[in-house]
């Protein structure tokens, strides 16, 4: 189990079924370019716990940065999930979440969600990992979850064409 995975479940779970069985579209996306260079102008230091890659750890916070707002809540239990695997290990931290670009109306504007780690956020992880396990162990691909945020995924060629 990955953050990436947990976000992708969240977000698509075809998506999610696809990358987790290998087949990678992202390579290809320019989005996809667009994110990782924004990683790279922030010259976060990417740190790996066994199988996550957290962008950075402060005193205070485990920071994941993402490009954009467009799935949020995503984006928010990838942080959980990674707060829960430090939190397992004995270290317990509050999670940040810093947007660099706004999906909205400000393209430069900053948003950043401070999250909490919670007894009761740790049983619905618990449970999505569950979810996760049973879809990915599945011998089907899933339906396409038709909607707006399709025409601007990696997969959407794999999906539509």
């Amino acid at each position: 189990m990955t953050g990436t995975i947990i976000n992708y479940y969240i977000h698509c779970k075809r998506q999610c079924y696809l990358h987790y069985h290998k087949l990678n579209l992202e390579d290809n996306s320019e989005l996809v370019k667009i994110g990782k260079a924004l990683h790279e102008e922030k010259k976060t230091q990417e740190i790996s716990i066994e199988n996550i890659r957290i962008d950075k750890i402060t005193r205070d916070y485990l920071v994941e940065i993402k490009k954009s707002d467009a799935d949020i809540e995503a984006s928010k239990y990838q942080l959980y999930y990674y707060l829960k695997i430090l939190k397992d290990k004995g270290i317990v931290k509050k999670g940040k979440l810093e947007v660099i670009e706004k999906n909205k109306k400000d393209k430069n504007s900053r948003k950043i969600y401070i999250l909490e780690l919670t007894e009761e956020r740790e049983e619905e992880l618990d449970k999505l990992v569950k979810d996760i396990e049973k879809l990915v162990n599945s011998d089907s691909v899933p339906e396409i979850e038709k909607g707006s945020k399709c025409k601007k995924c990696a997969y959407y060629s794999y999906c539509y064409i």
